[in-house]
């Protein structure tokens, strides 16, 4: 298990210390997709879903949910977020609404953890939002895009 950061030299799960660490620059872009019943996405696309705006109330709903990631996944660091943005398409030939989440922070440990949770309760809320009418809604392709900054550089998939 020492190739993985969240357990000691016994096994133990742990914080990983991340003090020695320099403050630097980092993003995290993850994706991510709901696919539903066409009709749905069309009430979506629409704007008459009687819920209201549905891709603006999941937009917020994404960047909350990058906010208090470290109150959710228990083991991740706060951190100090410095820009989340949320695009949310509606892709009427796969009848799904596609979510790409950017999330910067100047940190000393990478944001992908809040940039994955954005995405995840973005689409989340939308599941939320539409199951009144879609119950066979699902979501996938939830994954880390890219990743900058810190010592381990650039990721890309």
């Amino acid at each position: 298990m020492s190739d993985l950061t969240h357990f000691n030299k016994s096994g133990d799960a742990h914080m990983v210390d991340v003090g020695a660490k320099d403050d630097t620059h980092r993003v995290a872009i993850t994706e991510g997709r709901i696919k539903m019943l066409p009709e749905t996405l069309e009430l979506i696309m629409q704007g008459g879903h009687k819920k209201g705006d549905v891709l603006g109330i999941a937009r917020v709903a994404g960047i909350m949910a990058a906010k208090k990631t470290s109150e959710l996944v228990p083991l991740c660091h706060p951190l100090y977020i410095t820009h989340v943005n949320i695009d949310l398409t509606p892709e009427p030939e796969s009848a799904s609404v596609y979510c790409q989440t950017r999330v910067e922070i100047r940190g000393q440990t990478g944001a992908e953890m809040e940039a994955l949770c954005a995405t995840q309760v973005a689409l989340l809320t939308i599941h939320d939002m539409c199951k009144a009418v879609d119950r066979g809604m699902c979501i996938d392709q939830v994954q880390l895009l890219e990743k900058d900054g810190g010592k381990s550089g650039h990721w890309k998939r």
